[in-house]
């Protein structure tokens, strides 16, 4: 038993000092400070003592967008599913979702079994999984019901990477159109892939072939453009939508409009779109804008992108943070792009990240307490069928809690990062705040700066529809 005393309780309905006890795995109270029980247990020498005066206590982060071990570009991404757990974990995510993927041509039941055995015994977290449908037929669509059933009720399609991934307008509509009457959630990856082909192919043959021609070539008026025809085929299936990775002003406006009008549109964005841009770091001097390339491509400084999508996080037009975490290396990894940015893999790690970045937009007085709780953490539980469960600091939920300290500083570095990364895209953010503690179902994983942790942990999570439909 642990009794987590003298720290301050976020929620999103708001802060409470208040004492929690934690019993095995799970929250066995939350007691007023001064009551006769935690007094008693406080002094009874049968529970640990977890000091959290003057910090604040919050439910463990749920990334719900990660890509451990995704084979793209020729490689696969640098993270393990016990290195990127384990990362996970030092930086307060108690949860992750990844993405399991089947590619046109390949049985969904057997890519997802590939992704089970991948996961199974090596994460430090509890763990649970999306299904990427690289080729909706219509044995695709027949497992969609069946994955449902068994807990896996959210599915990813892709409007870019034709070749790779991508489905044409009549599959994602038949896909969501499945959705719409087995209550699953359709994830779109909303760029037009077919024109940002044309472009980076023009590109390429005029000599642009660094880096910084990844974002160039991907404009955000095809980001919106997706976004608004993605919503339009969702209304007529009459099936929710969740946009994945939402990074420029067109999308967010199409977003929000549609949301509005009351329909069920959703939308995340990453850290890296809320900090990074494409002259300072996608422009790195040589080859180091590599490190930054992802897709949808970080926007342009000079426009309003950063700025709309912090007001849209304030607004709920923007539900979730997460990460697309999708960590390469330089060498021998983005490496392969050298001669040509098309080739250079997609992707930028940062799980280890999420919660201290985005409290930073507390401390600059973008978000609330409890807005950063909301979208990092309780939101994510209730979009993807974890909510009671995780997400929330209460009796009976999962004992995942972290403990914050508000005056800690924490300085990123591929030095200090527990990724399996030989760069870091934040090198040199200055953090104010510091996770100090992680538990995970009331097992300590983060104490005295040291991890306690083991490979098998983490547990899969079979997952509820939605709650968040309006």
């Amino acid at each position: 038993m642990k009794l987590i005393k003298g720290g301050s309780v976020i929620s999103p309905q708001g802060i409470q000092e208040l004492d929690v006890l934690v019993g095995e795995e799970k929250i066995e109270a939350l007691l007023a400070p001064d009551s006769e029980l935690a007094k008693t247990t406080a002094e009874n020498g049968n529970a640990e003592i977890i000091d959290a005066s003057d910090k604040y206590v919050v439910p463990g982060g749920i990334d719900v967008h990660t890509h451990m071990e995704l084979p793209f570009g020729g490689t696969f991404a640098s993270d393990t599913f016990e290195t990127g757990t384990r990362a996970a974990a030092w930086g307060g995510t108690t949860t992750i979702i990844d993405f399991a993927v089947q590619r046109t041509g390949e049985n969904v039941r057997e890519s997802l079994d590939s992704w089970f055995t991948k996961a199974e015994g090596n994460c430090a977290i509890d763990y649970g999984f999306h299904v990427i449908l690289g080729g909706v037929d219509e044995q695709a669509l027949k497992e969609m019901d069946i994955l449902v059933d068994e807990g896996i009720t959210s599915f990813k399609l892709f409007m870019a990477y034709p070749g790779v991934f991508y489905s044409d307008d009549g599959q994602i509509l038949r896909a969501m159109q499945q959705a719409s009457s087995n209550g699953a959630l359709i994830m779109m990856h909303a760029e037009n892939g077919i024109a940002i082909d044309v472009i980076a192919e023009q590109a390429a043959a005029r000599g642009q072939t660094d880096p910084i021609y990844h974002g160039i070539t991907r404009p955000p008026k095809l980001e919106g453009e997706a976004t608004y025809r993605a919503i339009q085929l969702a209304l007529v299936a009459g099936a929710p939508v969740y946009f994945v990775h939402l990074s420029a002003s067109e999308a967010l406006a199409n977003v929000a409009e549609a949301r509005s009008q009351g329909h069920n549109v959703f939308a995340e964005t990453c850290p890296q779109y809320l900090y990074l841009n494409l002259e300072e770091h996608l422009g790195a001097k040589g080859f180091a804008g590599a490190g930054y390339v992802c897709s949808p491509p970080l926007r342009t400084k000079e426009e309003t992108h950063h700025g709309d999508l912090w007001r849209g996080l304030r607004t709920n037009d923007l539900s979730i943070v997460s990460t697309d975490h999708c960590p390469f290396c330089m060498k021998e990894q983005k490496e392969l792009g050298l001669e040509d940015f098309r080739d250079i893999p997609n992707g930028i790690g940062g799980v280890e990240h999420r919660m201290d970045l985005i409290y930073q937009g507390v401390v600059a007085g973008e978000l609330s307490l409890e807005r950063w709780v909301e979208t990092c953490s309780t939101t994510p539980a209730r979009m993807f069928g974890l909510y009671g469960q995780k997400g929330v600091i209460a009796p009976g939920a999962d004992a995942d809690i972290v403990v914050y300290d508000p005056k800690g500083k924490t300085k990123i570095s591929v030095d200090t990062h527990h990724m399996n990364m030989d760069y870091s895209a934040w090198e040199g953010f200055e953090i104010n705040g510091a996770v100090e503690t992680v538990l995970s179902r009331g097992k300590t994983l983060i104490a005295d700066k040291k991890y306690h942790g083991a490979k098998g942990d983490g547990k899969y999570l079979k997952r509820g529809l939605t709650q968040y439909l309006r």
